[in-house]
């Protein structure tokens, strides 16, 4: 009886390890299947929540606590839009109240005062300054293009009034689609040729020609030579944002915004420099308030493009586009209010014919997107 004692006893000193090669190969798995089976059978989730044998937190449910925590709010691209439309027509408006210093001048003033904040940022960011080496190319085409509408953008500004010039701009959607048609390959349908027929009765009506409308039916108060510079420097822009807009699509999320911006800056800056030294057009702002608005251009141009990439990047394109429409609502809020300037009824036509068309391109896409 004592050597079966003793033996009891060692089996109760030793212990209890799995067992590796002294029984069958499945004899260590059968306690952890049996646990595992069982803790299915309880819920699905072995000891309330907890990993077998760790009791550690599952892996799954911290990876989708933190994507609950990294998920963006689903209007906060709508939002980035709305904000970015404000601050472009708050600048838009600084730019009407400068009338002393050329288009071209007040943008190369706009580049170095977003450079001194882009270049902190990119510090920080540690993104280097030139981008990825596949994405350098669109990157400078965004720069290019970019820099250039908003050069165009200002002279419109400053030689029509706020309203038609944002609004003759504000045709970028249409131009989008007839830009994705040729490089992207997307089909150009019937709906967007309708679309493009009524931003140019929206444009016909903003301009009125003479030859259609007579010589007495312009009723605007700057020369009809001006305002018809500032109707094509509006198409320019909208055919050059319209190109930007498909270029930073096509990079996505590949490339920082804060890069984006830099490109933006740089490029723009060079091109204002040359363009200033070819007119001989650079001159130093005299007024107080005119260097006040000149900062603040700057300012609220950059927080208007770090919102509507940051939109374009976590947003579809279409509802961006749709929101947009907010800019052309701005512009004849600021006009009216600060400008003192009622827009006419042709006005007011050709903006809804631009904004209808702008919408329903937006919105088709939309739908098309959502199939």
């Amino acid at each position: 009886m004592r050597p079966l004692d003793a033996a009891q006893a060692a089996g109760r000193r030793e212990p209890a390890l799995p067992l590796t090669g002294d029984g069958p190969a499945g004899a260590s798995e059968e306690p952890a299947a049996a646990a595992a089976a069982a803790a299915a059978a309880a819920g699905g989730a072995p000891g309330r929540g907890r990993c077998w044998p760790s009791r550690c937190p599952p892996c799954g449910a911290r990876v989708r606590a933190e994507a609950k925590k990294k998920a963006p709010c689903p209007a906060l691209g709508l939002f980035y839009t709305l904000l970015s439309a404000f601050l472009f027509s708050v600048g838009s408006l600084f730019v009407k109240k400068v009338q002393d210093i050329h288009a071209v001048e007040i943008s190369a003033f706009r580049c170095v005062f977003q450079m001194l904040v882009v270049i902190p940022c990119l510090i920080y960011r540690k993104n280097g300054f030139i981008g990825p080496k596949g994405q350098r190319i669109f990157l400078f085409l965004r720069g290019a293009l970019g820099s250039t509408a908003m050069i165009l953008l200002y002279y419109a500004v400053q030689t029509t009034s706020l309203a038609d010039a944002t609004v003759i701009s504000f045709s970028c959607p249409v131009f989008t689609s007839i830009f994705a048609c040729i490089f992207l390959k997307e089909k150009y349908s019937l709906w967007d040729a309708l679309f493009t027929a009524f931003t140019i009765t929206g444009v016909v009506l903003i301009v009125r020609p003479p030859f259609l409308f007579g010589s007495n039916a312009a009723g605007m108060a700057e020369s009809y030579s001006d305002h018809l510079k500032g109707t094509f420097a509006s198409v320019g822009h909208a055919v050059l944002a319209a190109l930007t807009l498909v270029i930073l699509r096509k990079m996505g999320k590949s490339v920082d915004y804060i890069l984006s911006i830099w490109y933006y800056v740089i490029l723009g800056l060079l091109e204002c420099v040359i363009v200033l030294f070819i007119l001989g057009e650079w001159s130093l702002p005299y007024c107080g308030l005119d260097r006040l608005f000149l900062i603040l251009i700057g300012l609220f141009g950059l927080g208007g493009q770090v919102f509507l990439t940051k939109a374009i990047q976590i947003e579809k394109a279409g509802l961006v586009a749709i929101m947009k429409t907010m800019d052309v609502v701005f512009a004849f809020m600021f006009q009216i209010i600060f400008l003192n300037d009622i827009p006419t009824w042709w006005t007011v036509g050709g903006a809804l014919c631009v904004v209808a068309s702008s919408t329903g391109a937006a919105a088709r896409k939309l739908c098309q997107g959502s199939k």
